[in-house]
């Protein structure tokens, strides 16, 4: 079902609110569990480039992680530029650090993620999404279906790219999606992992355009990014703050 248009009209506001609030609690932070410093790639999403993830990197840098950003520009959807790119970009990464990579995706971002994992599941450790719709039927449920199909002639062939049956699959690595009620530009019911091992879904409350700025958010993905290697287990919302998470979908 398509987000009502008054969850809509509020995101930007919204979204302002959710990094004041992550300005407001960042000593809160970084007390977030530390991991082992693995590299983090950082995918945005439709229309976005490295700048509206920069926070997030940002914060994550802050925890010891080895951070990167995309550096393909804005984000245009399935162009050849960027599915060789990323793809490119995930490998060299993994070969400099000598280390499986996790991958941290944001709206389209996150199905790029998944699919980037599909395909090379030994570079990868994890996979976090953040509001990325990778189970939509209909594409006119996302309110951000018009900027998409106007970018289509940029992108590859239809042929080219997977049906869309198969972004909804699971994918060989373990993964956390990370989805809001409250997203008024893609239905959360597309954004959440169908039951199975190494699979889950966290709920927040945060908009979607505010999403990769919003505590709770970082919050979780501080915590998946903590994990040894290896001994994956589903998220537990710290006991001072379980009011930040609503509710966790099974998976």
């Amino acid at each position: 079902m398509r987000p009502s248009l008054a969850l809509f009209i509020s995101e930007p506001g919204r979204a302002i609110a959710d990094f004041g609030a992550t300005l407001a609690t960042s000593p809160v932070l970084l007390r977030a569990p530390r991991g082992d410093g693995h590299p983090v790639l950082v995918l945005p999403g439709l229309l976005a480039e490295d700048a509206s993830t920069a926070t997030m990197r940002l914060y994550l840098r802050s925890l010891g992680y080895e951070v990167h950003g995309w550096r393909l520009g804005r984000n245009l959807g399935p162009t050849a530029a960027i599915l060789n790119g990323m793809t490119a970009r995930l490998e060299a990464i993994q070969r400099s650090s000598v280390r499986s990579v996790s991958l941290v995706g944001w709206s389209l971002g996150g199905i790029f993620a998944r699919e980037l994992a599909r395909a090379r599941p030994a570079l990868t450790r994890q996979v976090i999404t953040l509001g990325s719709p990778f189970r939509l039927g209909d594409p006119a449920d996302s309110r951000a279906s018009a900027a998409y199909r106007r970018l289509g002639v940029l992108h590859v062939s239809p042929g080219s790219l997977p049906p869309r049956e198969r972004l909804s699959r699971p994918i060989p690595v373990p993964t956390t999606a990370i989805y809001s009620r409250l997203d008024g530009v893609v239905p959360w019911q597309a954004c959440i992992n169908t039951a199975g091992p190494n699979r889950e879904n966290v709920a927040v409350y945060s908009s979607h355009m505010g999403m990769g700025n919003n505590a709770a958010v970082l919050w979780v993905i501080a915590d998946r990014l903590a994990q040894p290697e290896g001994s994956w287990r589903p998220f537990r919302a710290p006991s001072l703050a379980r009011h930040l998470f609503p509710e966790r979908t099974a998976a």
